[in-house]
């Protein structure tokens, strides 16, 4: 099988994470920019990088992402998610592994909107007794 490229789609707060893992030397691409360019913080650069060490296959497969929407901890997020559903979809015996270390596990956690009278979500504006 040359060439089997294997997809993810993974989504944290309001980002969208399209990735697209295929057998390789180990490169990471985000929106077609080098991946320590897109993300300079190591934190992220670990976050991401979390299933292929957990899976042990760190360096085996080249990795393309397109993300959208959020900032940069989101975008991070959805990353990690997104290439850890495209390596169960590589092979599904690593779906333990990854599981147990809580990464296929959509984190549903998403910013509360705004009510109105109100400054933000429940900050409320200060009150005056008089």
């Amino acid at each position: 099988m040359a060439d089997v490229t294997f997809w993810g789609t993974g989504r944290r707060k309001t980002a969208v994470a399209q990735v697209r893992l295929k057998k390789g030397s180990g490169k990471i691409l985000v929106n077609n920019r080098a991946f320590e360019n897109y993300f300079p913080v190591s934190l992220m650069q670990k976050i991401i990088t979390q299933p292929l060490v957990v899976t042990e296959t760190l360096g085996k497969f080249d990795v393309f992402a397109k993300i959208s929407g959020g900032g940069s901890s989101g975008q991070a997020g959805a990353f990690r998610h997104g290439i850890a559903r495209a390596l169960v979809g590589f092979n599904g015996d690593l779906r333990k592994a990854l599981r147990q270390t809580g990464l296929l596990t959509r984190d549903p956690r998403m910013r509360e909107r705004k009510k109105y009278g109100l400054k933000r979500a429940r900050k409320r504006p200060q009150y005056s007794k008089r």
